[in-house]
């Protein structure tokens, strides 16, 4: 039984469409994507479904729409997990915000591991009774039950229309029976290098998908961030959410982006001879400052001094100036 599955098993290289399919078959529902699962009401079903009775259908709601109602579901799909010793990890806070790729990929281990499970034969679930017992199962069972009859009576018709042409052609078969078995028939297939391509293809087409959901989770992510209180009224910002809402590949929007940028740097390069005029000014403050100290000291100094020094310093200064001095 598989719980632990490497991402580079097989299970992740499902497409949506497949797991669409079988999500809707085996619990009777009409899903358009995969991330309309996000409340984890899904995902209890189907663990239902791979293990009858083992999941409380009464607590589980249907009809979750904030995260907070999400959370309860996916905890009783922790329980059923803990009850089974499965180890998978439930990112909860990826999976309530209904980001396409972490769910497909959720989708994708789950569909492996009821696949795992009886070899992922059902034996007489009734998807419809178990759903009665949830919140909102019955609103859900409504709304999936017009699409089911539609596809029914889409498919009776052709049906009905095919058989009546196979009767108008039997007279025609008959007349073209010999030249049938003159005419070599070509095979249904082309062989397993046919096989093979498809396969490969199907592979590619995959992983783009998974490249594709991967980077606008990215940008999603970026978007949100923009959106914060705190930097959303910087420019640099508002040049982001420009190239994130261009509506097409236009090359100007990048320009005009880089020219909001260099707009705000030439305005500070115009604020900067202020600055440095604010700066001399008060450099030469400091200056003038230290003038007034020096002096103040030099003032102080000669005041202390006694007359037979001041007489003697003076004498130095007149005999220093003297032309008579060699």
């Amino acid at each position: 039984m598989a719980t632990n599955i490497g991402m580079m098993d097989s299970a992740y290289f499902v497409g949506r469409s497949e797991i669409l399919a079988w999500i809707n078959s085996t619990l009777q529902l009409n899903l358009s994507k995969v991330e309309e699962a996000c409340s984890g009401a899904v995902h209890c079903q189907l663990m239902d479904a791979a293990h009858p009775g083992m999941v409380p259908m009464h607590k589980v709601n249907f009809d979750a729409k904030s995260e907070y109602e999400m959370i309860q579901n996916y905890k009783v799909l922790q329980d059923v997990f803990n009850k089974l010793k499965i180890t998978k990890h439930i990112e909860v806070s990826k999976l309530v915000k209904g980001r396409p790729l972490d769910n497909l990929e959720f989708m994708q281990w789950m569909k492996r591991y009821c696949d795992s499970v009886n070899g992922g034969a059902l034996h007489s679930y009734n998807p419809l009774e178990r759903r009665e017992a949830s919140k909102g199962g019955k609103e859900v069972t409504k709304k999936a039950a017009p699409s089911q009859s539609s596809t029914k009576s889409s498919t009776a018709a052709p049906k009905a229309q095919s058989s009546h042409n196979a009767r108008r052609n039997e007279v025609s078969s008959v007349n073209l029976a010999n030249q049938s078995q003159k005419v070599p028939r070509p095979t249904s297939s082309g062989g397993p290098a046919y096989d093979e391509k498809i396969t490969e293809l199907k592979l590619s087409v995959d992983s783009l998908e998974k490249e594709r959901d991967f980077y606008f989770g990215k940008l999603r992510d970026i978007e949100i961030l923009c959106q914060s209180p705190e930097i959303e009224h910087l420019l640099v910002v508002e040049a982001i959410k420009k190239i994130l809402y261009a509506a097409d590949d236009d090359a100007s929007v990048m320009a005009e982006a880089q020219a909001m940028l260099s707009s705000q740097q030439k305005e500070a390069e115009a604020l900067s001879p202020i600055a440095e005029v604010l700066e001399e000014k008060s450099s030469s403050e400091t200056q003038k400052r230290k003038n007034i100290v020096n002096f103040d000291v030099d003032a102080a100094s000669l005041t202390t001094l006694s007359p037979r020094q001041r007489i003697s310093d003076v004498s130095d200064v007149h005999c220093s100036g003297s032309p008579l001095m060699i």
